[in-house]
């Protein structure tokens, strides 16, 4: 009987070691939660802009969601006018703030509320003498400009500095101003209202369920952010994806768990050492060997870390995560292991990897990476829109 009992047990071991084996041979196997139509992928290519490539996406989407109709923004008129608002707060402010190619989705939404939106076909942006967005020389000309404007050598600003900042702006990437009544009739058409979608972070160093200012570089104007805790943002955006609402994602891309070129972000128990570069170094030149030698192998689901509130407020306090990139999320998956995935488009080339440009970051990374969200007001269940009194 013994003997028995012993085979018995022996047998089901094997069984279990034997679906192991199968289960690492086969690599990642996703089964769809939740997908949300969206518009193709586009490239921001060499250029610091994709705070306006994510949130044109999904401004997009938003569109496609409300009128079934399918458009194609121009990400380069946000950056026109949100350049031209960063020079004025920057000499306002005597160079005592940040003036860089980064920025919020709450830019594009500033843009669409001030000077309407206009298509891809309408206003390109595309720098005289290249074939995609390369913007290096750009934002160097722009902020030695702004830099030798807030010096002041004269003591007292002229009057001509913003009409000067605003002719370098139309030479490089062609008069938006000209478009302006025609991009806010089509917000009209669109039906899209700024006013529906907020942002929301989540840290423990503020009081949750209130405004807050996020403090990081990019909110350049100091914008508010509605701070929630953790475990309801996570549930947030889980729902938010299952109802047919997209969200914004704003965080961090520089671990080495995250692989754009192998459709992955994960958040391995094993720690390894962050990424020398971030979302910049995709479009500064930073040699194959060098991401090569900072990868994960990403063959097979792995143990993940357990991410606490206060795991994420220490890397967010010792600059581990950082407001590093802006994506956007369509979409929600399961791996055969259970663990949730987050479908997250991109803005490097629909061919830059296997997966048409999309990447599936893991639960663990989400809850680690997020430094903010934005979301249409409608996502919000009704105990969560008590809470924030909206």
């Amino acid at each position: 009987m013994k003997i028995g009992i012993l085979l018995i047990a022996l047998l089901m071991v094997s069984m279990v070691n034997a679906q192991e084996e199968k289960n690492d041979s086969i690599g990642f196997v996703f089964d769809t939660i939740a997908m949300v139509p969206t518009t193709p992928v586009k490239s921001q290519h060499k250029s610091g802009t994709c705070w306006s490539y994510a949130t044109a996406s999904y401004v997009e989407t938003e569109v496609l969601r409300i009128t079934d109709k399918e458009i194609d923004l121009s990400e380069i008129y946000f950056v026109y006018y949100a350049y031209k608002s960063k020079a004025d707060n920057y000499v306002r402010l005597h160079g005592k703030a940040n003036f860089s190619a980064g920025g919020q989705a709450h830019d594009v939404l500033d843009v669409i509320a001030d000077h309407g939106m206009i298509t891809e076909d309408n206003y390109n942006g595309i720098i005289p003498g290249f074939d995609n967005h390369v913007h290096g020389e750009l934002d160097n000309v722009l902020y030695g400009f702004v830099n030798n404007v807030k010096k002041n050598p004269s003591g007292h600003l002229s009057k001509a500095w913003k009409n000067g900042f605003a002719q370098m702006m139309n030479s490089y990437i062609g008069d938006a101003t000209e478009l302006e009544e025609q991009a806010q009739n089509f917000v009209k058409e669109t039906g899209f209202n700024s006013d529906d979608y907020i942002e929301i972070t989540s840290y423990m160093y503020k009081d949750y369920y209130q405004p807050i200012r996020l403090e990081v570089p990019d909110n350049w104007n100091y914008a508010n952010y509605y701070n929630i805790p953790l475990d309801e943002m996570m549930s947030l955006i889980q729902s938010a994806l299952k109802q047919g609402y997209s969200v914004c994602w704003d965080g961090d891309v520089s671990s080495k768990g995250f692989s754009h070129k192998n459709a992955l972000a994960i958040l391995p128990e094993s720690k390894k050492e962050n990424l020398q570069g971030t979302e910049q170094s995709r479009w500064e030149d930073v040699s194959a060997t060098d991401l090569k030698k900072n990868m994960y192998s990403f063959e097979k689901p792995v143990p993940e870390k357990v991410v606490s509130e206060q795991l994420r407020q220490d890397a967010f306090d010792d600059y581990t995560i950082t407001d590093d990139h802006l994506m956007h999320l369509t979409g929600l998956l399961k791996d055969q292991n259970g663990t949730l995935y987050y479908v997250t488009k991109n803005s490097w080339k629909d061919d830059s990897n296997d997966n048409g440009g999309y990447l599936n970051m893991s639960d663990s990374y989400l809850r680690m990476a997020t430094v903010a969200i934005m979301i249409h007001k409608d996502a919000l269940p009704k105990s969560l829109k008590k809470k924030l009194k909206l």
